[in-house]
């Protein structure tokens, strides 16, 4: 097996990735009076979100307590605004378990730097005030994945916001990758201002990704911390 980022659980199959995510959720989320989660885009955190609101695991997720944002988002007037919205609403299922006002979705305005300025403001009201504070993380769980060029949330290697450290929010204006549509993201210090980071990861196409960041090599998703734990849930074939 090659060299893996640390903190690296390798599991069989995307099903048991979304499984193991899934416990530790649970668990996390049952802990506290109330949860705040982070949401990433891709198959594999669909995979996660639909387990959720199924039976196995429906009756077991505290839903009144948790309360959902998102990572990043697809803006601007194309057909992929919203995306990661429609998604996570489509894995929830028309009979949601999430309660009304829990889901926070990023806007999709024509413009990612105010629409990243006015999700920055939803963050900070709910956190209640705009400070980090290592005692009081934002987040208690962020949910990420990884591009096959080393991005995550929409941070891509060699563009601004990688290195925007004095806000919470950053427009993107152009993705690092197709579709080279608008996005908003949440900047490095808001991810890391999490108790807990999984990182999900499957599929024979992230060995290569995987492999540059074990090997030391600076990309966005390498430079991702968390006030807590951060542990990375690969299955056997990213995990070669």
């Amino acid at each position: 097996m090659p060299l893996l980022p640390a903190g690296s659980v390798v599991l069989p199959d995307p099903d048991a990735v979304a499984r193991s995510a899934a416990e530790r959720l649970v668990a996390l989320a049952s802990g506290t009076q109330r949860c705040a989660i982070a949401l990433s885009g891709g198959s594999t955190p669909k995979r996660l979100y639909a387990l959720l609101a199924g039976p196995g695991f429906r009756t077991r997720v505290p839903w009144g307590r948790i309360h959902w944002f998102f990572g990043d988002e697809r803006v601007g007037p194309s057909p992929e605004a919203g995306s990661n919205l429609r998604m996570v609403r489509e894995a929830f299922g028309p009979d949601s378990p999430v309660p009304e006002g829990h889901l926070h979705p990023i806007p999709t305005g024509p413009d990612p730097d105010a629409a990243a300025a006015a999700y920055a403001a939803e963050l900070a009201a709910f956190h209640g005030g705009g400070t980090l504070d290592p005692a009081r993380p934002l987040f208690d769980l962020v949910l990420l994945g990884l591009g096959e060029d080393g991005h995550t949330a929409s941070l891509f290697p060699g563009k601004p916001a990688v290195a925007v450290t004095d806000r919470w929010v950053v427009g993107v204006p152009e993705a690092g990758l197709a579709p080279f549509v608008p996005r908003v993201s949440l900047t490095l210090p808001a991810l890391a201002s999490s108790r807990l980071t999984l990182f999900l990861v499957t599929g024979e196409g992230k060995r290569a990704p995987l492999g540059r960041l074990a090997a030391g090599e600076d990309l966005p998703a390498g430079r991702v911390r968390a006030q807590g734990e951060l542990a990375w849930l690969l299955d056997a074939a990213a995990a070669g």
